[in-house]
Parts: C-alpha cells; sequence; structure tokens
C-alpha cells in the first residue's frame, strides 16, 4: 500500500537527512504529475490539499482522485491538508481518508494553540492519521490565508519544545524567517534557530515558503533537520505559464489536449527537479519497504 502517514515518512526522511516535496495540487492532471514525478524518481512525496481546493471540489471528489492514483505506485504517497483551520473540514478530512493533516492555530494564543492541537491529534490518532502544527506566524499569502510581514512573527524555542514534548506530531512548522508566496527582497532566514529548534523538539520541521528560496539556502534547512519543503506558488505560475506560453507559439492551435499535454509534462518537470533538490530521487521504494 503506497498511502502512507507523514509522521513514520518524514522520520526517516529526518534521520536521513532529506526532504520530503510537498506539492498544492490545483486539480486532477497536476495531482496526477506530482504522483507520476514521484514514481519516476522513485521517491516518496506529499499531495498536500488546501482549504479553498477542498472547498471548490469537495472532499469526497479530491479523495475519488487520490486514492487510485496512489495505488498504482510503489513509492510512499501521502494526502496531507496543508493549513487547516476549519475543525470541521479537518475532521471529515480524516473521516475520508486523507493520511495527514494540519491544524493551523498559530493565530492563536500559545496556549489556546496547544489545546486545540491536542484535540486535533486525539482526533487523528485513532484513525492512525499523522498531524502538523505551527507556531510562531509565517509571513505572505497561503491560499486565503493573508499574514502582513508586521504580524508575522519567529517561533519560540521554549514554545517549540514544550509543544513537541506535549504533542506527538508527524511534522512541526515553525516560523523561522521564511514566507509564504513570491520574496520580495531577500528572505531572511534564521538557521541558528532552525537548528536550535530541531536541536530541543527532535520532531521533523515543515519549511513553508519553499518557492523563491535558492538552492543553497533549501541545502542548509535540510541540512539543520526540515524533512519537509512546500512547494505551491511555483508550480501555480507553471500550471499558467505553460499554458499561455502554449498558445503563443501555437496560436492556431485549438485541440485542448495539446495544451494539457504541455501543461502535465511541464508540471511534471517541475515536481521532479525539486523532488531530486530536496534529495528524495532513489529512496521511495526503500522507505515504503521500511515503513510496511
Amino acid at each position: 500500500m503506497a498511502l502512507v502517514s507523514i509522521k513514520p515518512m518524514l522520520k526517516i526522511a529526518q534521520r536521513d537527512k532529506y526532504a520530503v516535496a510537498a506539492f498544492n495540487p490545483v486539480d486532477y492532471a497536476s495531482m496526477k504529475a506530482m504522483i507520476i514525478a514521484a514514481q519516476e524518481c522513485d521517491a516518496p512525496v506529499i499531495i498536500q490539499t488546501s482549504a479553498k481546493t477542498i472547498r471548490y471540489y469537495g472532499h469526497e471528489t479530491l479523495f475519488s482522485w487520490f486514492e487510485p492514483l496512489a495505488k498504482m505506485v510503489n513509492v510512499p504517497v501521502a494526502l496531507h491538508l496543508d493549513h487547516g483551520k476549519d475543525l470541521d473540514m479537518i475532521k471529515r478530512c480524516i473521516d475520508i481518508g486523507w493520511t495527514s493533516v494540519m491544524i493551523d492555530a498559530s493565530d492563536k494564543p500559545f496556549e489556546e494553540n496547544l489545546r486545540i492541537t491536542k484535540e486535533v491529534v486525539s482526533w487523528a490518532d485513532t484513525k492512525g492519521v499523522g498531524v502538523e502544527a505551527e507556531i510562531g506566524e509565517i509571513g505572505g499569502v497561503e491560499e486565503d490565508i493573508v499574514v502582513a510581514e508586521e504580524d508575522a512573527h519567529l517561533a519560540n524555542p521554549d514554545e517549540a519544545e514544550r509543544f513537541c514534548k506535549e504533542i506527538d506530531l508527524g511534522v512541526f512548522a515553525a516560523a523561522i524567517g521564511t514566507a509564504h508566496g513570491y520574496y520580495h527582497g531577500e528572505p531572511d532566514v534564521q538557521f541558528d534557530l532552525i537548528e536550535e529548534i530541531n536541536q530541543r523538539t527532535g520532531t521533523p520541521m515543515a519549511l513553508h515558503g519553499g518557492t523563491g528560496l535558492d538552492e543553497e539556502t533549501i541545502a542548509r534547512c535540510i541540512a539543520l533537520g526540515c524533512a519537509k519543503v512546500n512547494i505551491s506558488t511555483n508550480l501555480k505560475h507553471v500550471f499558467i505559464d505553460s499554458f499561455v506560453d502554449h498558445k503563443k507559439e501555437n496560436p492556431n492551435d485549438y485541440e485542448p489536449l495539446s495544451y494539457l499535454k504541455k501543461q502535465f509534462e511541464s508540471l511534471k518537470t517541475l515536481f521532479k527537479d525539486k523532488i531530486t533538490e530536496f534529495g528524495g530521487q532513489g529512496k521511495g521504494a526503500q522507505m515504503l519497504k521500511e515503513i510496511n
């Protein structure tokens, strides 16, 4: 079975010092391109659905796409809810078959964030579903979540340690200076903070805001303990630009499938490049064997 939770997936990646690529699909074809890219790279992959995507397509439709695609490959594939804030939506994901969920209560006071996260973990544990949680607030725009630069704040290492000691998380998202979307200026990634949090918690860390970070920065974050790297904005640009570029190159082409093929191949190339960059290539079948 290729469907797995992020909990064992990311523990293995953290141990072996690479990161699993996490991509946000926007339709069936982009989801398929992610899973085919992972199979061709022999790599684990995380398919993470945004709340906006779930509201648009519905839980049942997204899972009906995911399950047969994941079952046709022999690499670990997780279906993850990204930045879940609606508890009813999170419960539905757990009940329908998502293998991991993120509860993002980072905009709440620390104690409330901790309480809400414990509640979600109690639901998830009954189904073997991994949980991601966040402290600090990561700036930028992620789907319909907007955190202004002045409202973003870094994670506190003491709070991070307490959070991860009290809750058995699959992955921990901490605000460490990255931002969602493309960067305006040079990102101020706090490498010392990443290292301290990882040393004190031992929990695999998620690197949010992966789009726009250079390869050296990402490699350093992975070496310090980031075992999941999120890519969303980058794929949206490829999704749109590949379509537009094909029209410019073929102005008289009105065969929709030729556009969809170009889009699919462009996305698959992006996914394979990111999987390889993060170190996941060649790790998939072995990871699946270890998990099973």
